[in-house]
């Protein structure tokens, strides 16, 4: 009886020790998921709270890389706006010098034109007192210097450089020989002649049958006929040389002896 009674209590001991360990284990079970879920969702938001970390900082680069590319351009904007100020402070010192010599060429200007004036009018009477060769011509060329002075689309330092240029045409005049085709007066009849013009020192005719010939006596401003047999043939020689018809050499022209004082 009392070991029967002590196999229940065993038994029974036995049981609900089994079923505390069930029961324990069971809990344990639980505990360690619920550990094993926290530590999940700690990993998940650590790895969350990562990858806004690593985002934060490729846009912290990106900005501090933005700005050192703005700083760089801004400190090139700088430097360009530097140098370009210079410029702009050059071609303000041009300009300013560019007007000083506006004005000055306008007070230049106001003094070249009776200058001009005064060159024309005293090559005209230079013209007008000078051997009559190529006189028509002559004169013409000043009459168109004297119309341009009027022109506004001339320049003043054109003008002057006209002048200039008639002045050297009529120095040359002077250095050579020469020979032309015109008509003159002679015995009140317009007659055809063949004009030859040694520099300024001589300008004689002949007549184109070379019958007859004269020359220009400057002091008493008129023409003079020559006496055929003494002039004739030089004068014809002369305008084949002229017309590089015939080689140089020496001829006896009629040339007027300069006055004595």
């Amino acid at each position: 009886m009392t070991m029967h009674r002590l196999k229940e209590v065993l038994i029974a001991a036995l049981v609900v020790s089994g079923t505390l360990g069930v029961s324990v284990a069971a809990v344990q079970a639980s505990t360690l998921d619920s550990i094993l879920a926290v530590g999940k969702s700690k990993n998940d938001a650590a790895r969350s709270s990562q990858a806004k970390i690593d985002k934060l900082a490729d846009e912290t680069r990106d900005l501090l890389s933005d700005y050192k590319t703005v700083t760089k351009q801004v400190d090139g904007l700088k430097v360009y706006n530097e140098r370009l100020q210079r410029q702009i402070d050059r071609q303000v010192a041009s300009i300013a010098a560019i007007d000083k010599n506006i004005d000055n060429s306008t007070v230049i200007a106001r003094q070249m034109t009776p200058l001009v004036v005064r060159m024309l009018d005293g090559l005209e009477q230079f013209i007008q007192l000078d051997v009559p060769f190529e006189e028509q011509e002559r004169l013409k060329r000043v009459e168109g210097l004297r119309s341009s002075l009027d022109r506004a689309d001339v320049s003043v330092a054109e003008k002057f450089r006209a002048v200039l240029e008639a002045y050297n045409i009529e120095l040359q005049y002077g250095r050579g020989m020469d020979t032309y085709r015109g008509t003159i007066d002679i015995g009140g009849t317009q007659r055809e002649v063949d004009f030859l013009r040694l520099g300024r020192i001589a300008l004689a005719y002949q007549t184109t049958d070379g019958a007859q010939s004269g020359a220009w006596d400057n002091a008493n401003r008129t023409w003079v006929e020559l006496p055929a047999g003494e002039y004739n043939s030089a004068i014809r020689e002369g305008i084949r040389i002229s017309k590089k018809q015939a080689s140089m050499e020496l001829l006896k022209m009629p040339i007027a002896a300069p006055e004595a004082n």
